[in-house]
């Protein structure tokens, strides 16, 4: 399995985009301590680099992630903390 921030497959042309093959990534993560003590040993991959995805480092070294689909609408990702004071003042107005 991989994911990515990117639409995979690539398209190598832009007029035959056709996101309906990919499935976007809902980052919904739960740990059990244990993994997290092993996790935190470990080196960062090649990967993990070019992605910024720290999943993709257990991926490497050969941890399974669970995923499921999601279905309806999404909102926005949460990943700086410009993110974070959008998700604080949605809350706030309702």
């Amino acid at each position: 399995m991989y994911f990515s921030r990117s639409p995979i497959p690539a398209f190598r042309n832009a007029q035959e985009l056709g996101l309906g093959l990919c499935n976007r990534h809902i980052g919904i993560y739960a740990y059990r301590a244990g993994f997290l003590n092993q996790c935190a040993q470990l080196s960062s991959s090649r990967l993990e680099g070019a992605e910024k995805l720290e999943q993709l480092t257990s991926l490497n070294e050969g941890f399974d992630i669970h995923v499921a689909p999601a279905y309806g609408p999404m909102g926005f990702g949460v990943d700086t903390q410009h993110d974070l004071d959008k998700v604080i003042k949605e809350l706030k107005n309702g």
